[in-house]
């Protein structure tokens, strides 16, 4: 006789939701899921994909680094007196774009 036994874990519900609305298309449940992930973890030994670091342009890792040098008061942030002032230079920024 086949025994089961439970797992309970917490997770926010529109991720829960999403899985439901996924998985549901391949036909199977939530939980069916993560058997299917627990067996294939067992099978290799490990997580059943690879987990990295995500990678970022050098665009986007230069404004992340901005962004952490305004946090730790090493660059001063921009402001503006004004939407319109702002609107005028993303304006100007994008027209050099073009």
């Amino acid at each position: 006789m086949l025994k089961t036994a439970n797992l309970n874990i917490r997770i926010d519900p529109q991720t829960k939701q999403g899985a439901e609305q996924l998985y549901s298309t391949f036909g199977i449940t939530v939980s069916d899921a993560v058997n299917i992930f627990l067996r294939q973890s067992l099978l290799v030994g490990g997580l059943p994909f690879e987990m990295k670091q995500p990678a970022y342009n050098s665009e986007t890792e230069a404004a992340m680094q901005e962004a952490r040098d305004i946090i730790n008061g090493k660059k001063k942030a921009k402001s503006y007196s004004s939407a319109d002032e702002l609107f005028k230079e993303l304006d100007a920024e994008y027209n050099k774009g073009c």
